[in-house]
């Protein structure tokens, strides 16, 4: 069942977020619904604040205030208990009781789940490029950036070189 779970977002009072995934998470756990509600996650990101004596400190902010994202099948039970727990205000993009889950791009753009790509070449290989409007061009793989699905490639344009950044996937090595 699980394999039919989308992403959802959903709408919490300010400052309810910790507590609205604990209260759902103690609710799959007593009510084995494992397999109904995958994934709860509320989105941080590590920022360097400075305070008034210039000292930097590093601490983790909510992406999104105000909102937790659930990887769940969609029923009415799982609907009912998600929309039931304190704190929850409801869920983003309801239409007619009916909430709108998260594209796959929206779920790979936020982060919430990571899709390995395999990448077979590495700096100084030779590549070709089978995607995009430079598709069939060939060059030399410059920089490898996995974290941001990025690799840039040095092309021969109009006799010059140029430096391409492309998605990982979007460039194969030649011969391999």
């Amino acid at each position: 069942m699980s394999e039919n779970a989308k992403w959802y977002v959903v709408h919490t009072y300010s400052g309810y977020e910790n507590a609205v995934k604990t209260t759902i998470e103690k609710f799959v756990s007593n009510r084995h619904l494992e397999d109904m509600i995958v994934d709860i996650q509320i989105p941080l990101e590590t920022v360097t604040e400075i305070n008034d004596s210039g000292v930097a400190k590093e601490v983790e902010r909510k992406v999104f205030p105000g909102y937790v994202l659930i990887k769940m099948v969609m029923t009415d039970d799982t609907w009912h208990l998600v929309r039931n727990v304190r704190g929850v205000t409801g869920f983003v993009g309801e239409a007619s009781n009916k909430p709108i889950p998260l594209s796959d791009d929206e779920v790979i753009e936020w982060g919430m789940e990571k899709h390995e790509i395999v990448v077979n070449y590495k700096e100084g290989d030779q590549v070709r490029i089978n995607d995009g409007p430079l598709e069939s061009f060939t060059g030399i793989v410059e920089e490898i950036d996995p974290e941001k699905n990025k690799v840039t490639v040095v092309v021969s344009m109009f006799g010059r070189e140029t430096p391409v950044e492309m998605e990982l996937d979007q460039v194969e090595v030649i011969g391999g």
